[in-house]
């Protein structure tokens, strides 16, 4: 393929079924593969959590930063789960800005847009002015605006047609987390 149709993506995985995260850390894991700079920002999961992926991520040196303080139906404090959620995007304003990765995962990312913590057009358009262009972007959650949808490259829904919790299994180590 000619350099010429080489452009780095604005990814988008949303929808109310499992998957979003799982399939980024996918292209998380197959880029690293290929000798390219990825980094993880999660937005709402918590900086304490010691899932699967981030003990993963730690043993294959892959650059991981967990700013939230959960998800805002376990917020004992919503001002500071916003100051979190903002501290998380100027993070992420870095990380973009610097040049210094080829894939970078926003996790939970539409959450601060779908609540109005951020703005979505102030957003897409910081991206657009700042964002490397050959600099891939996977964002991940429910919810995801339209204007965010309409901008993005790739867009796959995730579909709940059946899940565990439905029948009252509980989140399973290696599956879940």
């Amino acid at each position: 393929m000619p350099e010429t149709n080489r452009k780095g993506l604005l990814i988008l995985n949303t929808g109310d079924g499992k998957g979003k995260t799982t399939a980024a850390l996918g292209t998380i894991l197959r880029a690293w593969g290929r000798g390219m700079r990825p980094c993880v920002i999660q937005f709402m999961k918590a900086e304490t959590g010691q899932w699967g992926e981030v003990k993963a991520a730690r043993k294959l040196e892959i650059e991981w930063h967990s700013l939230g303080d959960g998800f805002t139906w376990t917020s004992k404090d919503m001002d500071e789960t916003i100051a979190k959620a903002r501290h998380a995007w100027t993070v992420a304003q870095e990380k973009i800005s610097s040049n210094n990765y080829d894939l970078i995962l926003l996790d939970e990312f539409t959450y601060p847009l779908q609540f109005g913590w951020l703005d979505t057009t102030e957003v897409l358009e910081w991206l657009k002015e700042y964002k490397p262009t050959q600099l891939h972007i996977i964002i991940t959650g429910r919810g995801a605006p339209t204007e965010l949808m309409a901008r993005a490259d790739l867009v796959t829904e995730m579909l709940l047609i059946k899940h565990p919790y439905d029948q009252g299994i509980n989140a399973q180590p290696g599956i879940e987390f």
